[in-house]
């Protein structure tokens, strides 16, 4: 699973050009202001409480797009190499985390790694998908330094409006029988996508929402440690543009992209100076380094550094509709040779 090496020198400059400009900026501005007291200290661990449940959340989601997709597997894996592959887009090039959690996983079930990879992809559209309703919702109410402005938010949402659209007619095409070449090349990739436009999909859409939402309340509270008092709109606002920036191509941990997007997010909040570095810090801190100690911790223990510990065949015995089909196979290959 080798990414273009293209694409990693590209990410690679992306963030360079990147994090010398927020260099720059930080260089010319005051000492940042951390937290000096014990009540900004308990704003950090309640902020670090509220990203750990945040995580949580994004393993449950995973393993509910898994159970949709019928890919075999146990919840402890799910929440576990969740913090793996964040550990991986945090420390390893092109988001190659994502992949090192499609392998991992590849290893402890007996669906095919493009299933795994189609679910993962799911999880993907998702959180963009959100982002832009976001992004377009906080603009229309009045969201300052939005890139674009309202022309920008109505883009962005009639990109997403077109691409559901684009959805709707593929499917309504295939169930005419077109495209059957192209559907059998994608098809183990893009099964999963099926839950985006069934019913089960809208649970899934309103969870990824709230993973959102919460990330907005945690940059509050990192932001209430040093004194700087934001409302939950102008948090959420500064959360979707770094998450924006964080999508283009960049070096590992999105250095530079996320930063220079969160800036970008702080000055429309009228956040500035040294309050503005020091929010920054923190944030980047509490939103990286946590999950990365853990999700290498979870590799080197529960994975062995990557090797597959057990098989997941108990988890077959537990699927009845499964078992069923498998004796009828057997019954019918034992006839045939009768």
């Amino acid at each position: 699973m080798r990414r273009s090496g293209a694409s990693t020198w590209l990410g690679a400059l992306v963030s360079l050009v990147s994090l010398a400009a927020v260099g720059w900026w930080i260089s010319r501005q005051d000492p940042p202001q951390l937290p000096d007291n014990r009540a900004g200290y308990a704003w950090l661990v309640l902020a670090l409480a509220v990203i750990t449940v945040n995580f949580a959340l994004r393993g449950w989601r995973w393993h509910r797009i898994m159970r949709h997709a019928g890919v075999p597997h146990q919840r402890k894996d799910a929440f576990g190499l969740t913090l793996v592959g964040y550990m991986g887009n945090n420390v390893l090039p092109a988001r190659g985390g994502e992949l090192l959690k499609v392998g991992l996983m590849g290893q402890r079930t007996t669906a095919r790694r493009r299933e795994v990879l189609g679910t993962v992809i799911v999880e993907r559209v998702l959180d963009a998908g959100v982002l832009v309703v976001l992004f377009a919702g906080l603009t229309w109410a009045g969201l300052k330094g939005a890139p674009g402005g309202r022309s920008g938010a109505a883009l962005a949402a009639g990109a997403l409006v077109a691409a559901g659209c684009a959805l709707a007619l593929y499917l309504a095409l295939r169930r005419r029988g077109h495209f059957d070449r192209f559907a059998a090349v994608i098809r183990p990739v893009a099964g999963a996508s099926k839950l985006l436009a069934r019913p089960q999909g809208i649970p899934l859409a309103l969870l990824s929402a709230l993973i959102w939402t919460l990330d907005g309340v945690a940059f509050l509270l990192i932001a209430r440690s040093v004194g700087v008092e934001l409302d939950l709109l102008a948090a959420a606002g500064v959360i979707v543009l770094a998450s924006l920036a964080a999508a283009i191509p960049a070096a590992p941990g999105y250095v530079g992209t996320f930063d220079a997007g969160m800036l970008l997010g702080l000055h429309a909040a009228d956040v500035a100076g040294g309050d503005a570095v020091g929010v920054l810090l923190l944030a980047r801190f509490l939103f990286f380094v946590p999950v990365t100690v853990v999700g290498l911790a979870t590799l080197l223990i529960g994975y062995r550094g990557g090797q597959s510990l057990r098989s997941v065949s108990t988890i077959w015995k537990r699927s009845p509709s499964r078992m069923s089909t498998s004796k009828s196979a057997n019954l019918s290959d034992q006839r045939s040779r009768t």
